[in-house]
């Protein structure tokens, strides 16, 4: 016979085989405990974490949100550049109205009286000049603060630089107020109102819960963690406590601080009231071994015309803290869909364990040769023999 015909018998003999099953009952108190323990874990994780855990019965749908704020409070500064000064709402949050933050003011450098004149430049390494033959008339450093005139005055006594078109007399920023000029801003407080909406679940929710919240108490109370954790309104200091931050010390040269609300509810009717929970962190960077460019601060200048109709301004380097108002969460509901799907999912892992045990048997055990030798017959269509048909064997383990 040749080769070929071999090899075609070969297919032929496979094209026309058929597999089924066989059980065999072993006696094995090790591989039948090996065997529940798998299944006791994988029903454990299926109803443990899949259905407990994780909700895998739930449809999700995630939080669209809008944040008003309404900050409140007054402070008296009494300082050289502009004497005794009541500062107010108008004064010290900047701008009136955020999306989604407040910037208050903690502390400032003030330059009062501003004209557009000249006047020596600040003196720096490119700035210092002996003769005029140092300046570049026109030239402008975006470093510095106006351009050139191509002159060099008397900055001092002892020091020349280059004279500068530019608002006048020019502003120092070196020296920053400690303590902050606005200290007192920890005593104010803010108001934030916050309504969400799940539309796949038609559910509008508000931080200002009529069931918990009416006008009388909202006229009264303050957050606190303890005594009062659904109030919508915060005091400053409270939230950089919070954050484990030093309110003083972050309102020498500002920050940014995160107030994180989070409306992750269960709307199944055994879930808990869908309410928000506030934490509070300290978002810009804050390590002391990497302290360059610290803080948060802007300029903004505020004009006017002096009693010769001439054009002035008050320029201040504004430092302070930023609230970013950071809403998130996820909603979840009861649905067939998931389920099915999940528990579908996570009940297949149940064919594993069969597997496994077959794989100890024919691997681990003494016996796994004789066990190896049961496991698979082969039968030809013409055997008859009804020992190698029986499909209920007990081998038992010695």
């Amino acid at each position: 016979m040749t080769k070929t015909t071999c090899c075609c018998q070969d297919c032929l003999s496979c094209f026309f085989d058929y597999e089924t099953p066989r059980t065999i009952i072993i006696k094995s108190k090790g591989v039948g405990l090996l065997f529940r323990l798998i299944n006791f874990l994988i029903v454990a994780y299926v109803f443990g974490y899949v259905c407990y855990l994780q909700k895998g019965y739930q449809e999700t749908d995630s939080v669209i949100s809008s944040v008003t704020t309404k900050v409140r409070g007054y402070a008296f500064t009494n300082s050289s550049d502009l004497g005794p000064q009541i500062w107010d709402v108008a004064d010290f949050v900047i701008p009136p109205q955020g999306e989604n933050s407040f910037f208050v003011l903690t502390n400032a450098i003030i330059t009062p009286r501003q004209t557009q004149s000249s006047c020596p430049e600040l003196p720096t390494t490119s700035t210092i000049c002996i003769d005029d033959c140092d300046c570049t008339e026109g030239f402008s450093d975006p470093r510095g603060n106006g351009i050139q005139t191509g002159l060099c005055v008397n900055y001092s006594d002892t020091i020349k630089t280059c004279e500068v078109q530019s608002w006048c007399p020019l502003e120092l920023d070196v020296n920053i107020p400690e303590p902050a000029l606005l200290g007192t801003a920890e005593n104010f407080t803010v108001l934030i109102k916050n309504n969400v909406i799940y539309p796949k679940f038609n559910f509008n929710g508000r931080n200002i819960m009529s069931d918990i919240i009416n006008t009388s108490y909202l006229k009264q109370c303050e957050f606190s963690r303890k005594t009062d954790p659904h109030c919508p309104i915060f005091r400053l200091k409270t939230m950089v406590l919070e954050a484990e931050e030093d309110f003083q010390t972050m309102a020498v040269k500002g920050g940014v601080l995160g107030i994180l609300i989070d409306w992750t509810c269960d709307l199944d009717w055994w879930g808990k009231p869908c309410q928000p929970q506030y934490t509070f962190r300290r978002l810009d960077d804050k390590n002391p071994t990497n302290n360059v460019a610290p803080g948060y601060n802007f300029r903004f200048a505020k004009y006017f015309n002096n009693s010769d109709g001439e054009e002035t301004r008050t320029l201040t380097k504004a430092y302070g803290i930023r609230f970013d108002v950071i809403v998130f969460g996820n909603a979840g509901k009861f649905s067939i869909v998931p389920t099915i799907v999940n528990l579908g999912a996570a009940l297949s892992f149940l064919s594993l364990t069969g597997a496994v045990c077959d794989w100890v048997l024919v691997t681990c055990t003494k016996r796994r040769h004789y066990y190896q030798k049961h496991k698979t017959t082969v039968l030809e269509d013409s055997d008859d023999t009804t020992e190698s048909m029986s499909m209920g064997t007990t081998y038992g383990t010695h």
